[in-house]
Formats: structure tokens, sequence, C-alpha cells
């Protein structure tokens, strides 16, 4: 494979990935998938999706993904485990190197998502997808008429929190300052709504609760005076932001100052032609599967035409 240079390589096997290797494979590209170290992106900690298209009844995550990566291998996509451990894209053919694979290829697409921020507790990893989320807008319907705990203090977990408050009877605010670092306008929509509260200077310790009846409550730990207190819960959002993953690429690619990659506007073009951005590596507003799929499509095609302009 080190001599072969490939038409399009596809780094990340999420709803973006996927969708890239569909339309590239039936445009006769040949793309390489290299899954990364989660395929099926975050998808993988999701139970019930009921918000994709096509989908009447709701299906798993992780059986989604599954349907994904069948369709996309009927048309022909190579697969390659692993993850992309560093990048040449200084000059053509672009090198990948994949735990120590090395591959060449004419474009690149970068799918490899974003990463939830999470409080790395063993509950929580334990619930995730049973009562814990980090994802209001993915799972807040789930929760009608219930209480949840949203946790953070920016403005994710405000939206998360106002999102909540369309379905929830009250959404409550666990954050480990007496301030939030919110903006102000979303401060201000928090505190008027009546359905929000908030918890100041205090952190989860546990939640409590099994994956057959879900979450039942939390721990909480005052983190000035070390005391702790149990609170009922039916749910627990974390919302303390997400890292995309884009280490490999600084100093290749342009990103924003959290690392979110940088595309042209109305396109997946990247600052080097021929690389290409899709799904939540370059999108901090929406993250939802269905507009990453979108980006997939839009990167194939952006590709596809690229390489067709090339060889001309």
């Amino acid at each position: 494979m080190a001599d072969e240079i490939l038409k399009v390589v596809i780094l990340g096997a999420g709803p973006a990935g996927y969708t890239a290797a569909l339309y590239a494979a039936r445009a006769n590209l040949k793309p390489l998938l290299v899954e990364g170290n989660t395929p099926g992106g975050q998808l993988t900690i999701t139970t019930d999706v009921e918000n994709y298209p096509g989908f009447e009844h709701g299906i798993q995550g992780p059986e989604m993904m599954d349907v994904f990566r069948r369709q996309v291998a009927r048309f022909g996509t190579q697969f390659m485990s692993g993850a992309a451990t560093s990048v040449k894209f200084g000059k053509r053919p672009f090198e990948i190197d994949v735990e120590g694979k090395i591959i060449k290829a004419e474009t690149v697409i970068v799918a490899t998502g974003a990463t939830a921020k999470l409080l790395n507790i063993d509950s929580e990893k334990r619930l995730m997808g049973y009562g814990v989320s980090a994802c209001a807008t993915c799972d807040g319907a789930f929760f009608k008429n219930k209480d949840a705990l949203v946790v953070g203090g920016g403005d994710t977990a405000m939206e998360e929190a106002t999102f909540l408050t369309r379905f929830v009877n009250k959404a409550t605010i666990v954050h480990r300052r007496d301030a939030l670092r919110a903006s102000k306008i979303m401060q201000d929509r928090a505190h008027k709504n009546p359905k929000i509260g908030f918890i100041w200077d205090s952190a989860i310790d546990e939640i409590f609760g099994d994956r057959k009846g879900g979450v039942s409550g939390a721990r909480l730990t005052n983190v000035k005076t070390g005391a702790k207190s149990d609170v009922k819960t039916d749910a627990v959002f974390i919302a303390i932001g997400h890292q995309p993953n884009t280490d490999i690429f600084k100093g290749q690619l342009e990103m924003d100052e959290i690392g979110y990659l940088k595309v042209r506007p109305g396109s997946t073009y990247t600052n080097i032609e021929g690389v290409f951005a899709a799904g939540d590596v370059a999108d901090s507003v929406y993250r939802q599967a269905v507009t990453a799929a979108g980006t997939g499509c839009m990167a194939a095609i952006d590709a596809e035409r690229w390489l067709e302009a090339q060889h001309a």
C-alpha cells in the first residue's frame, strides 16, 4: 500500500466518514476508510436514535453505524483498522501514517469527529446512554415530565438546560463555581426560565442507577465545604464541552482556538487544496448525526470535483 497512491482516503468512521465513503465509492473513486480508535464515533455511546430520517421506529446507535458500514462496504469501500498517528500535507501525494503503515493519497477527507468532555467517573461510563447523556438535542425527548441535572457553567450547559425545559419538569444546573462562565445573554435566559434551577460550588461524585431502570439520583460534593449530599434525578446531562479530534493536524490545517477545523464557507475545503473536512471535526454548532452525514456527502463531492479538475 505504501507505493500505491489512492484517490481518496477518509479518516474516521462516524456518520460523516461513512457517508463520504458511500458517495466516493459510488463515484468509483475506490476510497479507503481508516476507522480510527472509535469506529462508529459518538453514536457508539448512544442507545436510542430517534431523530435520524428513515428510521421510523428509532434504532440503536451502534446498530445504525453497523448499517452504515455494511452499506458502504457493498459499494467497494476498503477499510483499515487503527487510527492515523501523523499526516504530511505539505506536498502531494499526501502521506498518512496509520500506526506505522504509510498510506499515500491524492485527496484526504478528515472526519475524525469530536469527543464530548466527560466527568471520568465509573458510574458515568456505566450509565452512558441509560440516563446519562452528552447531548440534550439527541436525548431530551426521552425525559418528558421528569427531572434532569445538567453539569457545566458555560454556554453549552445553558443551551442544554434551556432545551431540556421543553420536556422536563425541572433542569438543575450543577456548577463547580458560584458564578457562571456563560455569555450574559445565555445566563439571563437561564435565570429567567422558571424550570431551571442551580446548585452552586458542587461536583458530581457518583451517579446512581442501573441500565434496566436508568438513573435514579446523584451524589454531590460541595467543593468549598466538602459536604456531600444526594439528590434525586432521572437524567444527568454532561455539558462541559467537546474536544475536536484534531491534534495530529496542528500546524498543517487551520483551526479555531478550540481546535475545530476551519472550512471555506459553503464547502468542506480546508486551507490545503485536496484536504476536506466533514462532520463534528469542523462543526461546533450542530453536532448531529444527520448534519455530519450531510457534510460527508459534500466532502466526497468536493473531492470528486477537485480530482476531476486536477486530471482535466
